[in-house]
């Protein structure tokens, strides 16, 4: 398949719409330079620019975006800045 299809996208705003809830700050460890906000708010502004994208017919860009957005939650939950509860279905964790 050559095209982003509006079903391919809706599984990935889902997935992704799904981390960003599960979501929570590891308080436990130290970070520095709140690190773990810092992903955090990468994720969310990847996440609205791919609605961004979706809204102008951009499937690709808005595609992309939303790999870059679960990129940074993943790498924040395996640094362990996020708490995931093991949850090794939306995350690569485990």
């Amino acid at each position: 398949m050559k095209e982003v299809t509006d079903e391919k996208l809706d599984k990935y705003f889902d997935l992704t719409r799904r981390a960003l809830k599960k979501i929570k700050v590891n308080n436990n460890i130290k970070i520095k330079d709140n690190a773990a906000e810092d992903f955090l708010d990468m994720a969310q502004r990847y996440f609205d620019d791919a609605k961004y994208f979706r809204n102008k017919c951009d499937y690709v860009n808005a595609l992309a975006a939303l790999s870059y957005a679960h990129c940074w939650l993943d790498a924040g939950a395996r640094l362990g800045f996020f708490d995931v509860d093991h949850d090794n279905e939306l995350f690569a964790v485990d």
